[in-house]
């Protein structure tokens, strides 16, 4: 009975036991487990925890400096774009200026040698003209003599066949009339 007496003592001293205040060895035991997981954690699961964030920190910072670069090769495209695009409407109006100069300059090439040309054509007309004048004047002058010297023969009534004294008379004939008539 001392036995069962004792049980019971000790089973009503559990009893009594406030279970807000944990017993010591639970206290103990829960504090060992606690050092045990935390030198378990930070010996293994941190530092790889760690590695992974900084792994994920450089890959975001890598990312964005790629971009920053990026974005700043593309903007010096864009500006040498830019540039060659300026470049090149610079040098199109030069070509058009110089192409409308070099028509301007063909233009008054052909002009000119239109002009040339014209004069030429002109001068070799008036040529002519003065050519065929004097033919049609030296063929006037022969008829205009034979016919005077018939004339004369048949109003004289006497022969003037004598070459040299009608080409004479025909002669004077002429420069009379030339003179009378203003000398066209």
């Amino acid at each position: 009975m001392i036995n069962s007496l004792t049980y019971l003592a000790e089973a009503a001293e559990e009893t009594k036991h406030n279970p807000i205040i944990p017993v010591w060895q639970e206290i103990v035991v829960g504090s060992a487990a606690f050092i045990v997981l935390c030198v378990v954690l930070m010996k293994f699961v941190f530092p790889l925890m760690e590695k992974t964030f900084q792994a994920r920190v450089d890959a975001i910072e890598g990312g964005l400096k790629r971009a920053e670069t990026a974005q700043a090769e593309a903007n010096e495209l864009l500006e040498q774009y830019r540039a060659q695009l300026a470049e090149a409407r610079t040098e199109a109006a030069r070509i058009r200026d110089e192409a409308r100069a070099d028509a301007e300059g063909i233009r008054q090439d052909v002009l000119a040698k239109a002009r040339e040309e014209s004069d030429r054509i002109i001068a070799a007309g008036n040529e002519q003209l003065s050519a065929q004048r004097e033919s049609i004047l030296r063929e006037l002058r022969s008829e205009v003599g034979t016919l005077a010297v018939d004339l004369a023969s048949k109003i004289v009534g006497e022969s003037l066949a004598d070459e040299a004294r009608s080409r004479g008379t025909v002669d004077r004939f002429i420069t009379e009339l030339g003179a009378g008539t203003g000398g066209r």
